[in-house]
């Protein structure tokens, strides 16, 4: 399938979260979620390539934003 940038629902975002409590003690602070639907389907641990997709479909520098929040 293709990738598609779009706004983050409720559910993406309970998804997130419970990811991020769950890997940011180990050191894992940039994965990639991929959802389909309300289903967590992938985390992409070496390889979080969506912010190339999103860069292209939606012009959001999300490498700069992450760099950003990282260094505060």
């Amino acid at each position: 399938g293709k990738g598609v940038a779009m706004a983050l629902t409720t559910r993406d975002r309970e998804i997130a979260e419970a990811v991020g409590a769950a890997l940011a003690p180990r050191g894992l602070m940039l994965l990639g979620l991929d959802v389909i639907g309300e289903h967590l389907t992938e985390i992409n641990v070496t390889s979080p390539t969506g912010f190339q997709e999103i860069q292209a479909q939606a012009g959001i520098d999300v490498a700069r934003l992450f760099i950003e929040a990282a260094l505060a």
